[in-house]
């Protein structure tokens, strides 16, 4: 019989025990190894969907589960400032004072202490890793984690084996968790940012969206005041048959007038402060008396005051005499801000004050009125913002006021500010240099049409011209046609009115005209266009042409003159202007 002997079997025993010995060790790592990486990240999504996740409360978790996870090991994190070989320990247990060996130096854990950079990249490339980079570009600073204790190359045999690889691979599945958290930290903070930002230009889009409103809603009603004045006046004199004696029907003729202007300078707020928007509003340098135009300004502002029973105030420094500016700007400037002063006093003063500081004059406009909050302040020189006005029964301009202002100020080179309290009235104060380095005196149309109207008024301008020259309107308006025809008739011209380009060549065969008035918009033809080829006609090229229109902004005016005519008016027609410069022009022409 054939005998078996026991011991091979007792040695395969052996083998196989410690082999099932090594795998459950083994699985032990692993599941070791996998529930540390799955509770660490657990707890950074926990800490990613919280409101107030920072990069440091990643990091503090991150060092927090690898020491827990590790038991005697200690965990740091260490961080680089952009372009900086030395760093520091950011992030380590409080208790934390181990050692890590390294053929330079030994490394010590604790918080602020200095790192290089070098031993970090040593004890990354070394065989057994004991630092793994976590980050280079979160907001600049370069991040390492860092293992204190050495990690060495066990033995084969050894049943540490496992757990020492298991903790290296934990370290570098670790940092490469915190990484990605810290990317997505970004993510959600640049989303966050944005959400902000679309939530503030929504808010800022709603806002505008309500000054408009406003500013549509202001701005009806107070184009449909005038409008109603000049409608049913003129609807009264046409029932009644006008008679100059009566002195209702002047009274009539005086609102009307007065609510055209009233409109008009509505109108010219609006396109004062796109032109400026656009950089297309024209200054007119020149030297200003400062004493006339403050008294000029006063005297508009009399009756306003007298209707409210409120004290006018001018205090102008006896020292002071001229400054260089556009008169009629800085002449809107004051008005703008001593209208808003009546408006908002009910009892007491208002007042205009002018003095020089160096090389600056100061105008303040005070009142003792309601005063405007600091809230208030704050959206004051918006356009279209208005202030909830308790003192009159409504609202009223535009809200654009203070804005083109502040505006007209800062094309002077100079600046405004306010003070005020509330029920304590309020004080405005322009500051504007004494000259201008580039400013200089032009001598233009505007120029010239602001020194005749100061001079019309209560000066006896004769306006009575006994002519016998032919003019040619060109004009497709017949309101502005007869208005025009009219008026030149009253003054003794023969004018000859046309309604298109086709008229006009027609007319010209038929009379030599001494001067022509050419509408730029007409239905057939552009106006500038026919002043090219009349210019490029022998028997025209002599005849003076003054293009009278509607446009009135920056460069208008020369696009005119380059195309040939020899004058420029803007509607609505200033008749003072257009009597002179047809005196001047038709006289050439007749000569001619």
């Amino acid at each position: 019989m054939q005998q078996y002997s026991s011991l091979p079997e007792r040695n395969s025993q052996i083998d196989t025990s410690t082999k099932l010995l090594i795998s459950i060790e083994q699985l032990r790592a692993d599941l070791w190894l996998e529930c540390t990486l799955n509770k660490l990240q657990s707890r950074l999504n926990d800490c990613l969907l919280s409101s107030c996740t920072t990069e440091a409360e990643i990091f503090q978790i991150v060092v927090n589960e690898l020491n827990s996870a590790l038991n005697a090991d200690e965990v740091a994190i260490a961080l680089f400032q952009p372009h900086e070989t030395v760093g520091k320990i950011a992030y380590a247990s409080e208790s934390s004072s181990r050692l890590i060996s390294n053929t330079v130096k030994k490394l010590q854990f604790s918080l602020q202490r200095a790192i290089d950079i070098e031993d970090l990249q040593k004890l990354e490339n070394q065989q057994t890793p004991n630092a793994w980079r976590l980050a280079e570009d979160f907001g600049g600073v370069a991040s390492w984690l860092i293992i204190a204790t050495e990690l060495q190359e066990p033995s084969s045999e050894s049943l540490k084996a496992a757990q020492v690889k298991l903790t290296s691979k934990l370290m570098a599945r670790s940092a490469n968790q915190c990484a990605v958290a810290l990317a997505q930290l970004r993510q959600i903070k640049s989303s966050q940012e944005s959400c902000q930002h679309l939530e503030s230009f929504n808010q800022q889009l709603e806002r505008t969206n309500q000054l408009k409103n406003q500013f549509l809603a202001n701005t009806s009603h107070e184009i449909r005041t005038p409008l109603s004045s000049i409608i049913g006046f003129t609807q009264l004199l046409l029932a009644q048959g006008y008679d100059p004696t009566r002195e209702r029907h002047q009274e009539y003729l005086n609102i009307i007038q007065s609510s055209g202007k009233h409109l008009l300078a509505l109108i010219n707020d609006i396109l004062d402060l796109s032109k400026i928007e656009a950089d297309q509003l024209e200054v007119q340098w020149e030297t200003v008396n400062v004493p006339t135009l403050c008294n000029n300004v006063f005297a508009l502002l009399k009756e306003k005051a007298a209707n409210k029973n409120l004290n006018l105030r001018l205090d102008v420094d006896a020292k002071i005499t001229t400054l260089v500016a556009d008169s009629l700007r800085l002449k809107q400037m004051l008005l703008n801000l001593l209208f808003n002063a009546l408006k908002f006093t009910t009892t007491g003063s208002v007042g205009l004050k002018v003095a020089v500081k160096g090389e600056f004059m100061y105008f303040t406009v005070w009142d003792t009125g309601a005063g405007i909050s600091k809230e208030d302040q704050t959206e004051l020189f918006q356009p279209y913002f208005q202030i909830a006005n308790a003192v009159t029964a409504r609202d009223e301009g535009t809200g654009l006021g203070l804005a083109l202002t502040r505006k007209l100020v800062e094309i002077h080179n100079g600046w405004l500010k306010v003070e005020s309290k509330v029920n304590q009235g309020s004080r405005f104060t322009i500051v504007l240099p004494l000259t201008q380095k580039e400013g200089h005196v032009e001598e233009g149309v505007e120029t010239f049409r602001r020194n005749v109207s100061r001079s019309d008024k209560g000066n006896g301008v004769n306006l009575n011209i006994t002519s016998s020259s032919e003019i040619l309107l060109v004009e497709d308006d017949l309101p502005n046609a007869k208005l025009i025809k009219t008026y030149l008739e009253k003054l003794g011209y023969q004018v000859t009115w046309v309604k298109n380009a086709a008229e006009m060549w027609q007319s010209l065969t038929e009379l030599q005209p001494a001067l022509i008035l050419m509408d730029v918009y007409l239905p057939d033809e552009n106006g500038l266009k026919l002043v090219q080829q009349l210019r490029e006609n022998q028997q025209y090229k002599t005849i003076p042409i003054i293009a009278q229109t509607a446009m009135a902004m920056k460069g208008d005016r020369e696009i005119c003159l380059s195309a040939g005519v020899n004058g420029y008016i803007s509607k609505p027609i200033d008749l003072l202007l257009l009597a002179t410069l047809v005196a001047k022009y038709s006289k050439l022409g007749h000569r001619a």
